[in-house]
């Protein structure tokens, strides 16, 4: 190799990358994807929850699992099978708008 050669290869040897640090990988960014992954499967449970409590409270407010034998107790069967809306997603967005418990009609006398 002549001197001419050499001063070339000593310019671009450091246009090399550096193979020692090439494959350095950090924890850092796997801690924080599987933190996404939890977040975002806690919040789908919560959305399921959700919906399967506003169905029966649903079912419960419009009467719809009263138990035809024992006036006045509800069927423990129909709450578990019940569909008071027609998709899931509209207990979703029920659920979500309303946050505090409804005040109750009052209920009055009819004269």
């Amino acid at each position: 190799m002549s001197n001419a050669e050499g001063k070339i290869l000593k310019i671009y040897d450091k246009s090399k990358p550096d193979e020692e640090h090439l494959f350095d990988s950090s924890n850092w960014n796997h801690l924080a994807w599987c933190l996404v992954v939890v977040l975002a499967g806690l919040a789908f449970w919560l959305a399921v929850a959700l919906v399967n409590a506003e169905n029966q409270r649903n079912a419960l407010v419009s009467k719809q699992c009263q138990d035809p034998i024992f006036k006045g107790e509800i069927d423990q069967q129909c709450l578990l099978t019940v569909h008071s809306r027609e998709h899931w997603w509209q207990h979703l967005w029920y659920g979500m708008r309303h946050v505090k418990p409804e005040a109750p009609a009052p209920v009055g006398r009819h004269r």
